[in-house]
């Protein structure tokens, strides 16, 4: 037996908490981040702000330069678990590195009836 617990094609392995220093939760104040809560770049974060941030926040701003993105979005981009990211972007919005858009709560969704009369109208014309 050589000692390795895993084979070469499992390439670099790193426990989800060694990503987020043990932590669960994202940020202090407990944001929470809906799947398809958007997230993009804060035009005022610097660069120089981002030599300190660790390799997967600096993806996850990568992901969301090119353009905006939902969480489940950026989680599957990253290849990393949805907690994992929900964490990091607590980081990133902490410092000011991102802004995100939360969706629109279910309460002010038009309601389908209202959605079905518009159809029928628009099928009328």
């Amino acid at each position: 037996m050589n000692g390795l617990w895993y084979d070469a094609e499992a390439g670099p392995l790193v426990r989800p908490y060694a990503m987020t220093g043990g932590r669960t939760r994202p940020g202090p104040h407990g944001v929470r981040f809906d799947l398809i809560a958007l997230v993009a770049v804060d035009p005022g974060g610097t660069d120089a702000d981002e030599a300190v941030l660790g390799p997967e926040h600096r993806a996850l701003l990568g992901l969301c330069r090119a353009e905006t993105q939902s969480v489940a979005e950026l989680a599957a981009e990253a290849d990393l678990p949805v907690g994992v990211v929900r964490v990091l972007l607590g980081d990133l919005l902490e410092s000011g590195h991102v802004r995100v858009s939360r969706p629109v709560p279910p309460a002010r969704l038009p309601d389908e009836r209202i959605l079905r009369e518009v159809i029928e109208g628009l099928r009328a014309l």
